[in-house]
């Protein structure tokens, strides 16, 4: 087992998982909070160096943004960064020592959650700056504020 893809509806892994699989180097996971539950989900896959996201939400999200700042931040640095980490953290092994690797992912997750949330409120507060001021000779801005601005809303992470 070198590679394991899950699909977008995974919602967490649980202890163990892949005990003590040396083989295992790439995994591809949903961007979710409370997917990494415990430290010894990776114990003994010291190979483990590889992880990728799922295609899905995280996508619409940043092709709905279309910020070139979101792109260079988010998607080549703040995603990317896991896999800088895992090649030199330690797996840790059942039953002995708790597992980098499985708490390295779980704060990556939560990091680029954060760094999503900022970005969407952002991007709204944006659009609410650039509709303010293009739409008022045009519409009031309670109609634009309850009316315009729901359909233009973020995919949710």
């Amino acid at each position: 087992l070198t590679d394991v893809k899950f699909g977008s509806k995974l919602e967490r892994i649980e202890g163990g998982a892949f005990l003590d699989c040396p083989f295992l180097e790439r995994i591809t996971i949903p961007l979710k909070d409370g997917m990494i539950t415990h430290d010894n989900i990776f114990a003994g896959c010291d190979n483990l160096k590889h992880v990728d996201l799922v295609e899905g939400e995280l996508h619409e999200t940043v092709a709905a943004l279309q910020l070139q700042e979101w792109r260079n931040d988010i998607m080549n640095v703040e995603i990317n960064s896991i896999n800088q980490i895992l090649p030199t953290a330690s797996a840790g092994r059942w039953g002995r020592d708790e597992g980098e690797k499985a708490q390295a992912l779980r704060t990556w997750i939560r990091s680029v959650l954060r760094k999503i949330i900022h970005y969407q409120a952002w991007h709204q507060r944006y659009l609410n700056e650039e509709i303010a001021t293009a739409l008022p000779p045009a519409l009031p801005r309670d109609i634009v504020m309850n009316n315009v601005l729901p359909f233009l809303e973020l995919p949710s992470h």
